[in-house]
């Protein structure tokens, strides 16, 4: 009997073992998040999809803009992210700049056109500004201050004396 016992125990042994060494499952193959349509490309040139396209906009280049189309003239203020409509800014020949709207005191600053690239300096902070277009009738720029850049719409002021420089 004892034989016995020793055999169904050697089973019960053996199954236990045999059952721990089941291998696992297998892991589920990912799931692709959207299905991908691809066209019959087969007589284009290959193209590689690893980055994407940028979106934005890249700025006009402003190495082709010369500094005599903004320089020694008054703009005003059509439309800004932030300044106020009717600001007008003059870009005097020495670099300086002056700002100046019906509800203060001139601001004179600086202005800087070097290897085709323009920066505003007002109270002595330094600002890249992209040059986005300019031609007779409108200045836009796009200045990068501190926050969200703030794009600017000028046109030619009427009437305005272009201002001297502060003494």
């Amino acid at each position: 009997m004892r034989t016995q016992y020793s055999a169904y125990a050697l089973a019960a042994v053996a199954a236990l073992t045999l059952a721990a060494c089941k291998p696992a499952p297998a892991p589920e193959a990912p799931t692709p998040a959207e299905t991908q349509t691809t066209a019959d490309t087969s007589t284009q040139p290959a193209m590689s999809t690893d980055t994407p396209t940028p979106v934005a906009a890249a700025p006009a280049p402003s190495a082709t803009i010369a500094p005599e189309a903004f320089v020694g003239k008054v703009w005003q203020v059509k439309d800004s992210s932030a300044v106020e409509a009717g600001t007008t800014y003059a870009f005097l020949a020495d670099g300086t700049l002056v700002v100046d709207s019906d509800s203060g005191t001139p601001l004179y600053g600086q202005w800087k056109f070097d290897a085709g690239k323009l920066t505003l300096i007002e109270e002595g902070q330094s600002y890249p500004t992209d040059i986005l277009k300019l031609d007779a009738g409108e200045f836009r720029i796009r200045s990068h201050n501190p926050g969200e850049p703030v794009e600017t719409l000028l046109v030619p002021a009427a009437d305005q004396t272009l201002p001297k420089a502060k003494p």
